[in-house]
């Protein structure tokens, strides 16, 4: 309990020189169907300070690290924040096709990108020229960014990205709102999972979310793949299982993909 706490002294130390804190994570980027969610949530210095994050930080932590009904809790908790305004959030996603597309990385940076336009836009944090000291004061402010907020994501910087951000490696383990996010993010696509399981029985989605259990391989094996499966990560997964033919198979839309009616 202790250590999550440090989750909210970690935010308190970020936000100085801020009037608030994104923290972004994402769920689903090694999974093999379904798509990939992110979410972005707002915290500023009264949030962190308040009665509610005094009481309840030490129930946050890592989504993956939360039982499904500490989860579930949280997300209750957290849509009764974002209703009174005391953080605001936001999800995004990048669907199959979108992974294969722009592969795995891609297709999360417009899930995040997506999460935090939902938010602020990027022209909020950019600077469209840059005065110099022949500026008038009187002009000086059109170049300012709109908002004065620190984005965090979770992982490695993000190359290519239109908002300017603060990488924080196992961030969901660090950052109270880092950890918000990727409790947003998980119940979020947990449930689309859940709701596909209902329109493709027989693959476990409600159970593994897509992962590549043993279970959800047999599955694969047994019955092909649909629609919301990513084929390069098929590929991948069955390339040590399976002879050339078999694998092409495997990848074969014609011949392999489950119609959504199934």
């Amino acid at each position: 309990m202790a250590k999550r706490r440090q989750l909210r002294a970690f935010d308190l130390k970020q936000i100085d020189g801020f009037t608030s804190l994104i923290g972004v994570d994402e769920a689903g980027r090694g999974a093999l169907a379904g798509p990939v969610v992110a979410a972005a949530v707002l915290v500023n210095r009264e949030f962190l300070e308040s009665r509610w994050a005094l009481a309840n930080a030490g129930r946050i932590n890592d989504s993956k690290q939360l039982s499904l009904t500490e989860r579930d809790a949280l997300w209750f908790d957290f849509e009764t924040l974002a209703a009174q305004g005391q953080i605001h959030a936001h999800f995004g996603v990048g669907d199959v096709d979108e992974v294969a597309q722009f592969n795995i990385l891609g297709a999360t940076k417009l899930a995040m990108r997506r999460a935090l336009e939902g938010i602020y836009p990027p022209s909020a944090f950019t600077q469209q020229v840059e005065p110099d000291l022949f500026t008038p004061p009187e002009l000086l402010a059109k170049f300012q960014p709109t908002v004065s907020a620190r984005i965090m994501v979770d992982g490695l910087p993000l190359r290519s990205f239109p908002y300017p951000h603060t990488n924080v490696v196992k961030g969901d383990a660090r950052s109270l709102c880092i950890a918000m996010a990727s409790i947003i993010a998980k119940v979020t696509r947990d449930r689309m999972m859940t709701e596909l399981d209902e329109t493709h029985p027989g693959y476990g989605f409600a159970q593994h979310k897509g992962y590549g259990t043993e279970e959800h391989r047999e599955a694969l094996l047994r019955l092909g793949r649909t629609p919301h499966h990513r084929d390069v990560f098929l590929r991948k997964l069955f390339a040590q299982r399976l002879d050339p033919a078999q694998i092409d198979f495997l990848s074969d839309e014609s011949a392999f993909v489950v119609d959504d009616a199934h």
